[in-house]
């Protein structure tokens, strides 16, 4: 997966909504439509996957019949990444626009923050039926807003989302960049994984009381360096994550186009044989 993959791919639910999105090479998904207040909100729709997005339900179905036996991880946008570009019109550094529309025009940002959510649910509801074992939520660009904020402006959608997964009876996970001081609202949502970037180390996370299951967290910079680097880097996390049963390993964030495919199989090598070794000391 490439460094914009992830935030290219999540924003494909929203063109059945009536989103126009186009995804530009070297900038990301472009809004052409950009919300500006309740009467653009209003000319949405709903999602209906079987129709919306058959081509992704398809894909899932065919790689759950020839990897059956590799669970296959779903995946969706959270409503605040998708509102900032929505609202932005594309990428952004602040989210001003964002955060304005937020304090300035409140009723209307419940109202896009539910109809967001609702529109997760049922996207990751399809994925699920289609076959998928685990849904991730990418919240990729929350780290803008404070603790308090998101306890006002975000948690309720996260916690219908995730409340609404857990329904299916499949384990959900989140992840934001530059998020950590979000840490402790997340371990209080009905999610079974937090995901952490680079700048919180997982022995950090745990003395915050962190008692969910922990994913992450080496910094993909990481992977441009030498091996010895790497590998050494690759200790520090996994001995910080094995100390403790809930732990997934997992990057800080998506790999670099410049990083070679040969380079993630020998660290994917190394932590399974050096996380079989931790174990069978144990």
């Amino acid at each position: 997966m490439v460094k914009s993959a992830s935030r290219n791919t999540i924003m494909t639910p929203l063109t059945g909504i009536g989103v126009d999105v186009e995804i530009k090479a070297g900038i990301g998904p472009v809004i052409h439509n950009p919300i500006k207040d309740i009467s653009d909100i209003n000319k949405l729709g709903e999602i209906n996957p079987e129709e919306d997005v058959k081509y992704v339900l398809d894909t899932i179905k065919i790689l759950t019949q020839e990897q059956l036996n590799v669970p296959l991880i779903g995946f969706t946008g959270a409503p605040f990444t998708l509102a900032s570009y929505m609202i932005e019109g594309g990428p952004s550094k602040n989210y001003n626009k964002t955060k304005a529309f937020m304090y300035q025009q409140p009723e209307a940002w419940f109202k896009l923050m539910d109809m967001l959510a609702d529109m997760s649910i049922r996207y990751t509801h399809a994925q699920i039926d289609a076959g998928c074992k685990m849904i991730q939520v990418f919240d990729s660009w929350v780290g803008a807003l404070n603790a308090e904020d998101y306890h006002y402006f975000i948690r309720p959608s996260m916690n219908k989302i995730f409340s609404a997964i857990k329904e299916k009876n499949v384990p959900v996970t989140t992840f934001g960049v530059g998020a950590s001081h979000l840490i402790e609202e997340w371990n209080q949502l009905p999610v079974d994984v937090i995901g952490l970037d680079w700048r919180l180390q997982i022995k950090e996370a745990r003395a915050k009381g962190i008692t969910k299951a922990l994913q992450g967290n080496l910094d993909p910079a990481v992977l441009m360096a030498p091996w010895e680097i790497i590998e050494d880097k690759l200790k520090q996390i996994l001995d910080q994550g094995l100390m403790n049963d809930n732990y997934i390993f997992n990057l800080g964030h998506g790999v670099f186009p410049e990083v070679q495919p040969s380079t993630l199989q020998r660290v994917a090598k190394f932590v399974h044989d050096y996380s079989a070794e931790y174990k069978s000391k144990q």
